[in-house]
């Protein structure tokens, strides 16, 4: 399970001496060097300058520590060679890397044998170029591997915008992908006619994404723009010449407060900016007839879920806040903490209470609701709970405490029988057959979180019967394990998606 080691709230100073040795490498890849016009794509220039903005204004990046290759600059040789001597070499240790990329995606024949499908996921450079059979002049995923274990020992964030296509591209009809302008991936040379070739793109599973394994021992942030067998865009609701990737675009605009903070607390944690990347994505998805799905993804050590997006800037008295307005007396308050096992560090809540939203990433939409038997607790005051949920499905329902302590009160090994919630009929824990109420225990300022899935998920290793009623345990790593099993693609389907879940919160206060 993943631990959270205790720290001090500190001061941050967002300036460049702060990161001095931390690397970023942008690419932007729009034309090519060997490609018709037809298979450019307008999206990269523009996307370009908002990371290079983000990087510098929100994520704490000195303007010198950014590389940018743009396409004629990022030729195979040049993009390997600054991830040797830039990001490798140029880094220690416990430093920041950041690697992001803008342009095609695609598959080439798998060289070495560890691809199941027999294919390796790659990403487009600007001497990219067909070959007898295949693509040649791409970066492997493999290579992608390797330079993560070049960096182990650093934070490394890697953004991609570009995809790659699994079973949907061999399926396309020459009509399909002559409509579909502005999607990024490069299907297999002589696969299909040249018309077809116009799409951007089906995500790019380079190595983290297909391994995450790899992200929880390296401590890797890996974004991407869309979930296997989907199409990622660039926006084609704007001119060509203003044109951003859709993935690009939500995913900066998200790094806002007023944007993503879902729960007000003056904090973007990485579950709530995937949330808004999502809802953005598929807001775009709905208006368009080509599109047939469009689910970024992030995969990531679950305890940096809850983790501030946004490198938090100094504030007076000791705290570290994001904006001078306080909404409530915790408002923008984070506390530093590093995360075990890896070089990360994170900046989170410091109310735990007000943490468990920052992790779950998802605000409430009322189709579970919470209710307790006493609508004022004082100590040694008898109460029930009671859920009632819009959908049916598994229930897990915890109690959260202002110390950071987490109660798991359902599924609890007092139950007579564990069954699924049917939908709209309320439950009440602990009802007759228990022989026992809960007792308050006060003062405190406590939440009860009530999460209820849909599809018929395994949770039994992260929130199993005999955790129930009686087990301490720790609010953050709890809510970030049962988050991180919910953020999975759901693949039982015809079509990949994500996982049907809904989620109640109620805080409530004992006197």
């Amino acid at each position: 399970m993943i631990r959270y080691a205790a720290a001090l709230v500190v001061c941050l100073l967002l300036a460049p001496a702060a990161f001095a040795a931390d690397r970023a490498l942008v690419i932007g890849i729009g034309s090519y060097a060997n490609l018709p016009e037809k298979m450019f794509l307008e999206g990269p220039k523009n996307d370009v300058p908002l990371i290079e903005k983000l990087l510098k204004e929100k994520l704490g990046y000195p303007a010198d520590s950014i590389r940018v290759l743009r396409d004629r600059d990022a030729s195979r040789a040049a993009i390997l060679a600054s991830i040797d001597e830039w990001l490798v070499n140029g880094t220690e240790p416990g430093d920041r890397v950041y690697f992001y990329f803008s342009g095609h995606g695609l598959q080439v024949k798998d060289q070495n044998g560890d691809e199941e499908d027999g294919l390796d996921e790659a990403l487009s450079t600007y001497d990219i170029a067909p070959g007898d059979s295949d693509w040649t002049n791409v970066i492997l995923d493999d290579e992608i591997d390797a330079m993560l274990a070049r960096l182990k020992d650093r934070a490394v964030s890697i953004v991609i915008d570009a995809c790659h296509s699994g079973t949907i591209s061999r399926s396309l009809s020459s009509n399909v992908g002559e409509a579909m302008e502005s999607a990024r991936f490069l299907p297999r040379p002589h696969a299909k006619p040249a018309g077809v070739v116009k799409m951007r793109g089906l995500r790019v599973d380079v190595a983290v994404v297909d391994k995450p394994e790899v992200v929880k021992e390296n401590g890797v942030e890996a974004w991407s723009a869309a979930s296997s067998y989907q199409v990622a865009w660039d926006d084609t609701r704007l001119p060509p010449e203003e044109r951003h990737g859709v993935f690009t675009l939500s995913y900066v605009n998200g790094h806002e407060i007023s944007a993503a903070d879902s729960n007000g607390n003056g904090i973007v944690s990485n579950a709530e900016l995937l949330e808004y990347v999502k809802k953005q994505s598929q807001t775009y998805c709905a208006a368009q007839s080509e599109c047939q799905g469009l689910d970024p993804q992030l995969e990531v050590n679950y305890a940096l879920l809850g983790a501030s997006a946004v490198v938090p800037a100094v504030a007076s008295g000791g705290q570290v806040q994001q904006y001078q307005e306080q909404q409530t007396p915790d408002y923008g308050k984070v506390e530093e903490v590093k995360v075990e096992n890896t070089p990360q560090t994170a900046y989170v809540a410091a109310n735990p209470v007000d943490a468990v939203s920052d992790i779950l990433g998802k605000p409430p939409a009322g189709d579970v609701t919470l209710a307790l038997s006493s609508d004022s607790l004082k100590t040694g005051d008898a109460f029930r709970i009671t859920v009632t949920s819009s959908i049916g499905g598994q229930l897990i329902l915890y109690d959260v405490d202002k110390d950071g302590k987490a109660t798991q009160i359902f599924p609890n090994e007092a139950a007579q029988k564990i069954t699924p919630l049917t939908a709209g009929v309320p439950l009440t824990i602990p009802d007759d057959y228990y022989g026992f109420d809960f007792e308050a225990d006060g003062p405190s300022e406590n939440v009860l979180v009530a999460i209820v899935v849909a599809d018929d998920v395994d949770l039994t290793k992260v929130a199993p019967s005999d955790y129930g009623l009686t087990k301490d345990l720790d609010a953050r790593t709890t809510i970030a394990d049962i988050a991180g099993a919910l953020k999975q693609t759901w693949t039982r389907d015809v079509e990949n998606r994500s996982i049907n879940w809904s989620l109640g919160l109620l805080k409530y206060q004992v006197y």
